[in-house]
């Protein structure tokens, strides 16, 4: 499968909010659920949250649903610097229905590149879905 295959279009609105948010101001822990309409084939915001610890926003994901998060946290380094690293989590539980895994991984590298992110990580399993899961996958780009 070529990694431009693109197989739902990524809708403007979300593209807009995409970009705001990559320009955000605020300092705490913000997220994008971005699912996709099956029916429209249609890459869309299904919520936003402010203030939202990764925890709770793994009791905010469909048990057996992918799901596309773009997450901007607040992530204190080793030295005591202070960076909002904007996270790009792909969550695929198992369980999922083969089409909709299609569809979702086939979408997912024009939503990455629409919203020009670097920091992309994926699971298969929400429960993953820790801050200390996070800060392992940030890890790699210190």
């Amino acid at each position: 499968m070529s990694s431009s295959l693109v197989v739902c279009d990524v809708e403007e609105s979300l593209r807009e909010k995409l970009k705001k948010f990559r320009f955000r101001k605020e300092t705490n822990n913000a997220a994008i659920l971005i699912k996709i309409d099956m029916a429209k084939q249609l890459v869309i915001l299904e919520e936003e949250y402010e203030d939202i610890s990764l925890d709770d926003l793994r009791n905010e994901l469909p048990e057996r649903q992918p799901r596309y998060i773009v997450y901007s946290y607040k992530y204190t380094h080793a030295d005591g610097r202070v960076s909002y690293p904007l996270c790009f989590i792909f969550s695929s539980p198992m369980g999922c229905k083969p089409e909709q895994q299609m569809m979702y991984a086939g979408s997912k590298n024009r939503l990455v590149q629409i919203a020009e992110l670097t920091k992309i990580f994926e699971t298969r399993n929400a429960d993953d879905l820790t801050e200390e899961w996070l800060k392992n996958q940030l890890a790699f780009f210190r």
